[in-house]
């Protein structure tokens, strides 16, 4: 097969450059949300400039959400869903060291918020489709785009939305690829695992309330909800849950003890992670539960001691755990705080086989010889817990190569994101490569 057309692979820079510059910052308010439904209306321009008919769809005013379908040459086959969301999280200006929504290009990097997470799939699915419009390629099969609202605040905007009132839209489609998978770790000149996603965790976001008997600040107090909850937040964030090592865990270890040639236990395999350098932190969350204090509320004045205090917990669950990591929980927090449920989505879990994981291992290796696909889960969640609810198996594959000094990792969410120019080209040849061959 031939190489994707250099336009596709020049065009994608500026497209993303174009996306980095609309800022679509969620704060988790739709009062304050602001810019997605820019966004959606930019990625229409994009497709229906090259004559895909697309639907938009909002879900409250300025919360936009796109899909289109490219009719594949045989229509009997389950389409495939490729899906981006538009919303970035928040960035500090004052913490970067470039305007977080300039796009800027120095140093071999495009610069921005949302630049890994996730406008630079976003800009890498329009350049591909662009391409084929203009040169008449025909998918074998059909082909879902979704680009979606809100799926750094829960999704209730976004997929979710979609999925509940919009769910024909998808009729047909029985597997997907979405962020945070096909990136590069390298191991040495001639081997870089690429990290497929086939799992990841499910999300619990909880609000833990302790009730006591409010009262004057200057009085001794033995029944204060402040201190009954800083006790509680304390032992939360302090836990260390078991460690549950789940099949796309171990088959990941397997992969990366025989490519380093070190020895892994696959029941201890903490101290082995640690030295995976950029992506132990990633790997490191999956092998427990976790439960990490985010947020406090209590009191209205200074000298009073309030009846209630709440805390708000992010914690994030491995395949088949939930209901365990609830007792857990309930024995770390005790008895008498009362636990309410904000969000909870299930976590996710497929196997590492089948004709479009074949596809992708082979579209990595056409563009980089040195490239092994290897299965992890995802310590995150994305929209995939939507999409997986009608059915469609969801795999993490937004193609990357990395240098292999960068902390990927660290950049979502983070300070400074940032994307290689040269990874997000790497990325159209290896989609167009894979859209093709699926």
């Amino acid at each position: 097969m031939e190489p994707a057309p250099s336009a596709a692979a020049d065009e994608v820079v500026g497209i993303c450059r174009d996306l980095l510059r609309i800022d679509t910052s969620n704060t988790g308010d739709p009062r304050t949300t602001v810019g997605e439904r820019v966004a959606a209306e930019y990625v229409a321009a994009q497709l229906t400039e090259v004559g895909i008919d697309v639907e938009l769809h909002e879900s409250a005013p300025r919360r936009a959400n796109l899909v289109a379908r490219i009719p594949g040459r045989d229509r009997s086959r389950g389409a495939l869903l490729v899906h981006g969301h538009l919303d970035v999280v928040p960035a500090d200006a004052s913490e970067w060291s470039v305007p977080p929504f300039s796009g800027e290009e120095k140093d071999g990097y495009l610069w921005g918020r949302g630049a890994i997470d996730m406008k630079d799939f976003d800009a890498m699915m329009l350049a591909v489709v662009r391409d084929w419009q203009r040169t008449g390629v025909v998918p074998p099969r059909d082909i879902v785009l979704a680009f979606t609202a809100d799926e750094e605040a829960g999704m209730e905007y976004g997929s979710q939305f979609l999925v509940r009132e919009h769910a024909g839209l998808f009729e047909g489609c029985t597997e997907a690829i979405g962020e945070v998978g096909g990136f590069s770790y390298t191991v040495n000149d001639d081997l870089r695992l690429y990290l497929v996603e086939t799992a990841e965790k499910g999300i619990d976001w909880l609000r833990l309330h302790a009730r006591g008997r409010p009262g004057h600040g200057s009085f001794v107090h033995d029944d204060n909800a402040v201190t009954a909850l800083a006790e509680a937040v304390a032992a939360v964030g302090r836990h260390r849950f078991p460690m549950v090592i789940t099949p796309t865990v171990r088959a990941f270890l397997e992969q990366v003890s025989e490519a380093l040639g070190i020895e892994i236990d696959p029941d201890e395999p903490e101290q082995a992670i640690a030295k995976l350098g950029p992506i132990a932190a990633l790997i490191g969350a999956t092998v427990r539960n976790t439960a990490n204090p985010t947020r406090l509320e209590a009191g209205y004045k200074d000298n009073v001691i309030p009846g209630k205090a709440s805390a708000t917990i992010d914690c994030r669950t491995l395949p088949g755990q939930a209901e365990a990591f609830l007792e857990q929980l309930r024995a770390v927090i005790g008895p008498d705080i009362e636990i309410e449920h904000l969000q909870r989505q299930a976590a996710l879990e497929t196997s590492f086989d089948g004709a479009l994981v074949d596809a992708m291992a082979t579209a990595l290796r056409a563009e980089d010889p040195g490239a092994r696909a290897v299965p992890y889960m995802l310590s995150g969640g994305t929209d995939a817990k939507a999409f997986s609810t009608l059915g469609i198996r969801c795999f993490g594959f937004a193609p990357l190569k990395l240098p292999a000094d960068l902390n990927f990792s660290a950049l979502f969410h983070g300070v400074d994101e940032r994307v290689p120019v040269e990874g997000l080209q790497f990325g159209v040849r290896v989609l167009d490569r894979l859209l093709k061959a699926s």
